[in-house]
């Protein structure tokens, strides 16, 4: 029984032999004959690629399973590639969050001030309210200013235990108009920051008195004189000066260099007389 099968075995790998050894000599045969066959030539011509036909097709399935395998393998490690880079992306921004907060504070060494995350912000009021994760256990109360190193944020409001919302400057209309001061020559001139102009993206400083010519750049901070909110804020910087709908009162329109729609990490002005 043995002896069978060892004889079936070697009388399958002499036919095998046989046509790899006829297909190449066939080939060679073919290749050096002119373009004129003869009949016999003709059929040992469509022998021979009949043959190679059997001999490479189980090769071309193993290469494209290979080939298929290969693509699949590429296309996860692509994409596992381009998640680590988003993360790394993410991570970076977080860490140059961080380091501005940081920055931040060594100037504000000299007063009393708290860090906060933003942990939530609704789609609905994305120009209007933040939530973060500070509240009167924290010593938060309505009306504190929220700041970032580029500039004022905004105002705490419906403080909770653990949470605060904070109105943002680029409500259209604000609850409460902030008083600022715009820094023209060495004098300064007076207004209420009041809301925001969606439009144009701007800040809208109204209740300007003076005629004083107000030139474009010029810095705009908080000027004291509001409950809670201490001078020299930054709110951002003169655009431009135009009239109202009534062409009676002249509106300075402020640039910010706040980025509202990124807020990962902001600093509250606490007062000095809250405890901690």
């Amino acid at each position: 029984m043995y002896r069978k099968r060892k004889q079936k075995k070697y009388k399958r790998i002499g036919i095998i032999i046989l046509l790899v050894v006829i297909s190449f000599v066939g080939s060679i045969f073919v290749l050096n004959r002119s373009s004129k066959l003869t009949p016999i030539e003709k059929w040992l011509k469509d022998s021979v690629l009949f043959v190679q036909k059997i001999i490479l097709k189980p090769l071309h399935l193993v290469e494209d399973k290979m080939t298929d395998q290969s693509l699949k393998e590429l296309k996860e490690k692509a994409s596992s590639y381009n998640t680590l880079e988003a993360k790394n992306k993410e991570l970076e921004y977080q860490l140059k969050e961080l380091k501005k907060t940081l920055d931040l504070n060594t100037i504000l060494s000299d007063q009393n001030y708290l860090n906060a995350s933003v942990i939530n912000r609704n789609v609905s009021y994305w120009y209007k309210m933040i939530t973060i994760d500070k509240g009167k256990k924290s010593g938060i109360e309505n009306d504190l200013p929220v700041v970032v190193n580029e500039g004022l944020v905004g105002l705490t409001s419906s403080v909770s235990n653990f949470s605060s919302s904070v109105r943002l400057l680029t409500m259209e209309e604000l609850p409460k108009q902030i008083s600022v001061k715009i820094e023209v020559g060495e004098h300064y001139i007076y207004g209420l920051l009041s809301g925001y102009n969606y439009d144009n993206k701007t800040l809208k400083v109204e209740g300007i008195a003076e005629n004083t010519g107000i030139p474009e750049g010029s810095l705009v901070t908080t000027s004291g004189l509001g409950e809670n909110i201490p001078a020299g804020i930054v709110i951002g910087y003169v655009k431009r000066v135009t009239s109202d709908n009534f062409d009676l009162a002249r509106v300075v329109e402020v640039e910010s260099k706040v980025n509202f729609d990124a807020l990962s990490y902001v600093t509250i002005l606490k007062r000095e007389d809250l405890e901690s």
